[in-house]
């Protein structure tokens, strides 16, 4: 009878004990994810290369090897991560290789942008949003990006015969398979695919599926015009 009422006191054990999880994760001096930059940051140069002054939000940047790489590459960057180890280690990273990026502390569960970026990048973070608060979030990233920005964005989808990953991520909610494509019905897709890959990040082989997503805002008669010249 008095499940409900305690609910938020469950959420909020699970909420706390996934930072605990993640903090522990980065203490060490060792880079859990390496240094080298995720596939995606080179579709970001692909899409949207930087000949000009371009911002970019990286949102759940763990230990800032893409954040770095954007920078380095001349992005404005502004790096978002719940992590205090990890902006640190974020920090370190850029300072090493002698690049400006704006590092915010924020729970990508609250938080909502209220600036414009032309980029917003996200990888491997996304599935921590409970699915019934992804459309509102998501309204709030597609909202504040520029025209003809774009989301380049990756997010574990749960696959039956792909067996759960060892990390114990109480807090995580794996999306399904072509979920992440709906909340683009009025962006072009300029890339999808489904991906399933081999990972070793706990130090014990396993593998993980993926969808991954390049949008671009454009305007409705730029798609109008678009499904025209397909028709014809």
């Amino acid at each position: 009878m008095h499940s409900r009422p305690a609910q938020p006191a469950v959420e909020s054990y699970l909420k706390i004990n996934f930072k605990v999880i993640v903090h522990s994760s980065y203490k060490t001096e060792d880079y859990y994810w390496g240094v080298e930059p995720n596939a995606a940051c080179f579709q970001v140069l692909q899409f949207m290369p930087p000949v000009r002054r371009l911002k970019l939000l990286d949102l759940g940047c763990g230990e800032g090897k893409d954040a770095v790489f954007f920078a380095r590459n001349g992005y404005e960057v502004t790096a978002l991560d719940v992590s205090d180890a990890g902006l640190r280690k974020t920090q370190q990273l850029a300072d090493k290789a002698g690049v400006q990026i704006h590092i915010v502390k924020a729970d990508i569960l609250d938080y909502r942008l209220d600036t414009y970026y032309d980029v917003v990048f996200s990888s491997g973070v996304l599935h921590y949003i409970k699915p019934e608060h992804r459309s509102d979030i998501f309204d709030n990233y597609k909202r504040f990006t520029r025209p003809n920005g774009i989301h380049v964005l990756n997010v574990f989808v749960d696959k039956p015969f792909i067996a759960p990953p060892p990390e114990k991520e109480p807090y995580a909610f794996p999306w399904h398979s072509g979920e992440l494509l709906t909340h683009y019905r009025d962006w072009r897709i300029q890339d999808s695919a489904e991906i399933i890959f081999d990972c070793c990040s706990s130090g014990i082989p396993h593998r993980h599926a993926m969808t991954t997503l390049v949008a671009q805002k454009v305007s409705p008669s730029s798609l109008a015009a678009a499904a025209d010249s397909l028709q014809k």
